[in-house]
C-alpha cells in the first residue's frame, strides 16, 4: 500500500481506503464487516469512511463495535463521519436535526463520537452544501470543533469549487482553519468536477480528495454488461438516484470494451477502474466498498496494476471513454 498526503496537510492516507456506505448494517452484519475491516487494515488501509446517515446511524454504530473489539492502536488509523442529512435523512429529520448549522454539526459530531466509540474524529465533513446556513457559521463551527479536540481535519462532500473557495475566504478573513479535503464522486464515467472544476484549487489551496464510487455503483465492474438482475446492488433504494444516471446503454457499451482491454492487460475490470483513479495525482485516496472479502482483496490489486497503465494504455482508455474533459490535470 502506498500513502499520499491529504492535500497540503501533512496527513498520510492510504491510496485506497475503505467505506461502509450501503454495506454495513444494510447488506452485511458484524462478522462480515469485521472481516472486511481486518482485511483492509492488514493490507495497509489506514482510513475508514462513514457518515451519520448511513443506515440511519447503524453503520457508524457497527463500525464502532468493531473498532472496540479490534483494539487497534488509535494512532494507526483514521476514521471519519459526515453530517448534513441528519440520521433519518432530510425528509424525516426535524429542522434542527439536519444542515450545516452550529447546532446540528456540533450535535452530529458528538453523536458520531458515541456511535464510533472514539474520542475524536480524524476527518469530519459537511456532507452537502447548506444554502440556508451562512458559510461563516459553518466555518466557525468546524474551527471550534478542531480547537476543542473533537475533530482533527474538516472538509466537504459534493461542494462546488466556488463553495469551497467561499469557505477558504471566510477562514482567511477571520484567521480560522479552512477545509482540508473534498469527497466527490469520481470514476471513468464521472470526471468533470475532479478534473476540471477543481483544477485550480488544487494549486491555490492545496485541496485533498477522498473520492467515492470509483466503480460507478458497480457499472465499472463489468458484472452488468449483459443486463442488471433484479437483485443487483444497483437496484437498492439507496442507489436509485445513481442508477438513473448510470443505467445507460452507452455506458455498458464502453465497459464492454474496457473489459476486453482489462483482459488483455491480465487484470479484472474493477482493478482497471480503480487503478485508473489512482493515476490521477490529485486523488488523495480512493474509497472502496465491498460486501465480500474476496472482492476487497481483488480490488487491492489496483495498487500494482496502476503501473500497467502506461501513457499508451491511458490513451487507449480515453479512446474508449470518449469523454475527456477539455483541460484534464493529468
Amino acid at each position: 500500500m502506498e500513502y499520499r498526503r491529504l492535500g497540503k496537510s501533512g496527513l498520510q492516507v492510504s491510496e485506497m481506503s475503505f467505506g461502509s456506505w450501503i454495506t454495513f448494517a444494510t447488506q452485511i452484519g458484524k462478522e462480515a464487516a469485521k472481516e472486511l475491516m481486518l482485511t483492509a487494515y492488514d493490507n495497509g488501509v489506514n482510513f475508514f469512511d462513514n457518515a451519520e446517515v448511513y443506515a440511519d446511524g447503524k453503520s457508524e454504530a457497527l463500525m464502532g463495535e468493531i473498532l472496540a473489539d479490534l483494539k487497534w492502536s488509535r494512532d494507526s488509523y483514521l476514521v471519519s463521519s459526515k453530517a448534513y442529512f441528519g440520521i433519518r435523512g432530510l425528509k424525516h429529520s426535524k429542522p434542527t436535526q439536519k444542515g450545516n448549522t452550529r447546532k446540528h454539526l456540533t450535535e452530529a459530531c458528538h453523536q458520531a463520537l458515541q456511535r464510533l466509540q472514539v474520542d475524536y474524529l480524524d476527518l469530519f465533513y459537511c456532507h452537502r452544501p447548506d444554502k440556508n446556513t451562512p458559510i461563516e457559521e459553518t466555518v466557525w463551527t468546524m474551527h471550534n470543533l478542531i480547537q476543542q479536540g473533537k475533530i482533527l481535519y474538516w472538509g466537504t462532500s459534493e461542494w462546488s469549487a466556488q463553495e469551497i473557495m467561499e469557505a477558504h475566504m471566510v477562514a482567511r478573513q477571520y484567521n480560522l482553519i479552512p477545509p482540508t479535503m473534498e469527497q466527490p464522486q469520481y470514476n471513468m464515467l464521472v470526471r468533470e468536477k475532479v478534473e476540471v472544476e477543481f483544477s485550480q484549487i488544487y494549486k491555490t489551496v492545496g485541496l485533498g480528495t477522498t473520492i467515492w464510487s470509483p466503480l460507478a455503483s458497480g457499472i465499472l465492474t463489468g458484472k452488468y454488461n449483459d443486463g442488471v438482475p433484479n437483485d443487483a446492488r444497483l437496484n437498492l433504494s439507496e442507489l436509485s438516484w445513481l442508477a438513473e444516471k448510470n443505467l445507460q446503454e452507452e455506458y455498458f457499451a464502453k465497459v464492454r470494451k474496457l473489459t476486453a482491454l482489462a483482459e488483455e492487460l491480465g487484470i479484472s475490470m474493477p482493478v482497471l477502474a480503480i487503478a485508473w483513479t489512482l493515476k490521477n495525482p490529485n486523488v488523495s485516496t480512493t474509497i472502496l466498498g465491498a460486501s465480500k472479502t474476496s472482492q476487497l482483496v481483488e480490488n487491492f490489486k489496483a495498487g500494482k496494476a496502476k503501473d500497467l497503465l502506461t501513457a499508451e494504455v491511458m490513451e487507449r482508455i480515453e479512446g474508449i471513454l470518449d469523454n475527456r474533459p477539455e483541460h484534464p490535470p493529468f
